[in-house]
Order: structure tokens, then sequence, then C-alpha cells
């Protein structure tokens, strides 16, 4: 086989293309409906510039950071997504590299594996909930993520029920019994190394979320916990503001695109908040997530750490949301594209690639830390800004 390293995002986008079979692709790909918000996450960053100097660059530069009180090596954390069927070592592979790294890893509560695995191998994990199932059951979640060594929570609120894809949907079973084997032969059969990687092994790609098992109880299937989240009434802000205290550490909320909700999560005594539209798998015609940023960035910033996520694929892209405010990005497809594409390996290739694209840009505008970037760092065009709920 050819070299494994890859240069960029894109190409290890193709590779996972390659190798993995069409159902489990189209669910990494995911959007909803037209796939307005996803494209826009994409096309946003793209709409920002930059305003380099020529001379005087420092010679070295710093890209640590910290983020929820934790020290790390740049500010980029790995999000956290759900049932990660891309390779049979899943979220403990994305774990290593993140420990390897230096970088904070999200654990879904949708994750495939179980937090105790992951926190094993790397001690800055923050684990991820929804609001669902009955408070003692989310109590239950929180201690078993505390007694296993979670560092943080992450509290995602940006998720609705996405109803089609213009595209079509992958087909997901509710669990790997013969007839989901079938109808996934062909598509497994045309990836045979994908295949071959679960069959060396000796278990299919695990359908099940251990991390919302109640104690003693076996893991329910994704489309059970699924189901337990969409029989659960919404979250109040009075029920975010309880969720932190239960947890009475860093904690941060995920999904906010609108300036008075910041200030909402600033009110219920939050660490932290990202700035999302969950890669645009939320309501499609919601803006990029970094054209909202800057306005809550003014808002709250000095208030709550503000993180953003969605459509960061370069290093230049993770300066330019540094620029408008955010302490640190979090990435979700990009890491699993190299998850894919070689495992733990590929993971590391994405951070590598990441790093050295904010300390590229960095040397490029004069900047000798991530901490000494502003406005003026980036050209915004007119009308590129969203203020929503200001």
């Amino acid at each position: 086989m050819g070299n494994k390293w890859f240069e960029t995002v894109a190409v290890a986008q193709r590779r996972a293309q390659r190798r993995l079979p069409r159902s489990v692709y189209g669910a990494l790909i995911a959007g909803s409906e037209k796939g307005l918000s996803a494209l826009d996450n994409l096309d946003a960053f793209d709409e920002l510039g930059f305003a380099p100097h020529v001379a005087g660059a420092p010679e070295s530069r710093d890209l640590s950071t910290t983020v929820l009180g934790q020290a790390v090596s740049m500010p980029v954390v790995l999000s956290p997504t759900g049932v990660q069927a891309v390779h049979p070592q899943g979220e403990v592979a994305v774990a290593r590299a993140a420990a390897a790294r230096g970088v904070l890893m999200g654990l879904s509560s949708f994750a495939s594996q179980p937090i105790e695995a992951v926190t094993r191998v790397h001690g800055q994990v923050l684990f991820q909930l929804y609001w669902s199932g009955t408070r003692d059951e989310m109590i239950q979640r929180l201690e078993r993520a505390r007694a296993a060594g979670a560092v943080g929570v992450i509290l995602t609120l940006d998720w609705s029920f996405a109803h089609g894809r213009d595209w079509g949907s992958p087909w997901i079973p509710e669990r790997m019994d013969l007839r989901a084997m079938v109808r996934l032969a062909p598509e497994a059969l045309a990836r045979p190394a994908w295949t071959w990687s679960f069959a060396k092994t000796g278990h299919l790609p695990s359908l099940s979320t251990p991390n919302l098992a109640a104690p003693g109880a076996p893991a329910p299937t994704f489309f059970g916990a699924y189901g337990e989240w969409m029989q659960s009434p919404p979250a109040s802000w009075q029920d975010v503001a309880w969720l932190v205290a239960q947890w009475g550490g860093p904690l941060l909320v995920k999904g906010v695109c609108r300036v008075d909700d910041a200030k909402r999560v600033v009110d219920a005594g939050a660490t932290a908040l990202s700035v999302s539209n969950h890669g645009g798998n939320n309501l499609d015609g919601t803006p990029a997530s970094i054209r909202a940023l800057s306005a809550i960035a003014e808002a709250v910033g000095d208030e709550v750490e503000v993180l953003v996520d969605g459509g960061v694929r370069r290093g230049g892209d993770v300066v330019k949301a540094l620029a408008l405010g955010a302490r640190a990005v979090m990435i979700g497809r990009a890491y699993l594209w190299g998850l894919a594409a070689n495992g733990q390996a590929g993971v590391e290739n994405v951070l590598d690639v990441l790093r050295g694209g904010i300390d590229s840009t960095l040397r490029g505008l004069g900047r000798a830390s991530v901490g000494e970037l502003g406005r003026e760092d980036v050209v915004v065009p007119p009308g590129f800004t969203r203020s929503l709920g200001s």
C-alpha cells in the first residue's frame, strides 16, 4: 500500500469515501433537508480573508491555550460524534490520538465505546449528553462520567429531527442481525478493506450506546436511545441551570446561534458555549456558525468561554475563528474522515494538518501566539456577520 499520510483534510475525506460502505459514508456527510446550513458552514470560511504582514514575524509561535480549565497544545477540540462505525476501535482510537496530540476530546453519550475505556487512554475527556430521559437517569450518567474521570460536560441542545434529505438518507438498522447483514452485504463486499478490519476483530460494528445503559442493564440500541430523546420534553433554561449545578464543574452548552440565548447560558452558570448549528444537521437554513460567532463573542465573551464548530477544515479556518472571538474550535467530520482513512494515525494526521496550518497562518500574520489574534487579522466582507436575537 502507498503512503497513508495525507496533506489536507480534503484528501482524508476522499480516502474515507473510497474505504467506507456507502451507508456509513452517507451518515458522515449528514446534513438535513436541502443541506443549506451544512454548505454555508464551509462556504462562509472561504468568504473570510487575511491581512498579513511581510516582515517582523516572530521566530517561533505558541499554539497552546486553555479550554474549560484544561491546558491543551492548540485551540482544537474533538467534538463528540455518535456510533463511530467507521473503524473497529472507534472512540478509543480517537482518544489515543487526542492524548498523543494534547487536545481535548468530547465523548458522545451515543458513542459505541464506554466512557471507562476512553478515559483509560486519555485524561482530558468531556462527556456529552442530550437532555434525554428522566432527571434521575441524567444524574446517573453524570455520576458515571465523574467516576470515570471526565474533566467536563458538554450539553448539546442544537439537535432537532431532520425530516429527510434531498440526496437521500442512509439506511441504518436497529441492530446488526441477519436481515441487516444480508441487506448491507453488497456494500460491505464493495469495501473489502473496511470489512476485513472488522472481521479481524471478530465483531460487527456496534449499533448500541453503552454510555446510556442503566446500571446492570444492557446498552440500548442507537434508535432506542434516539427514541428516548424524542420522547423527552425539551429542556428549559431552568433545566440547564439545574444540570450545571448537578455537575458542579466545567460545562459547555453546545448549539448556540443567538445572542439572547448566549446570555441565558451565562445566566445558567455554564463555563462555556459553542456557537453551532450541529454541522448543518439541525434546522436547515440556520446561518453558518462562523457568521454568528463575532456577535455572540462580543456580547458574552468576557463572561464565558466561546467556542465554535461547523465547517472547520484547515488551520487557517481555526485562525479565522479565533480572530473573530473564539477561544477554540470543535471539529467532527474532519477527524472522522481521518479515522476512516487510517485509524488512530489518521486522526493524528488531521490534527497535524490543522496544527501546521495554524502555525503557518500565524507566521503570515506576524503573530507570536494564538492569544494575539484579533479582528484586524481578518478581512470580513460587508454583510458577512449575522447577529441573531440581539
